[in-house]
């Protein structure tokens, strides 16, 4: 859910500023990134910034929609646990 969150307030994100923003390794946040993308939520482009390799995550429809879904559960959790 971080992945998604962070991604959706960049709009698009680059994969070191996920990194850092989220901390996690680059093995780890790599693993989660192909996880996402093979589930249609993210794409992953790859490309070159002057000479520096560089990798943005961007949200799909699925991916925005798969967002809104689990914070509509969070809040629906709250609220019950708030009306205990």
């Amino acid at each position: 859910m971080g992945i998604l969150t962070v991604t959706h307030q960049a709009r698009r994100a680059d994969f070191t500023y996920l990194r850092d923003a989220l901390g996690l390794t680059a093995g780890n946040l790599s693993q989660h990134l192909t996880v996402l993308e093979d589930a249609g939520l993210i794409t992953v482009e790859k490309g070159y910034e002057g000479k520096r390799a560089r990798t943005w995550v961007q949200l799909t429809r699925d991916g925005k929609q798969a967002l809104r879904d689990e914070i509509a559960t969070l809040k629906s959790l709250i609220g019950t646990i708030d009306g205990a």
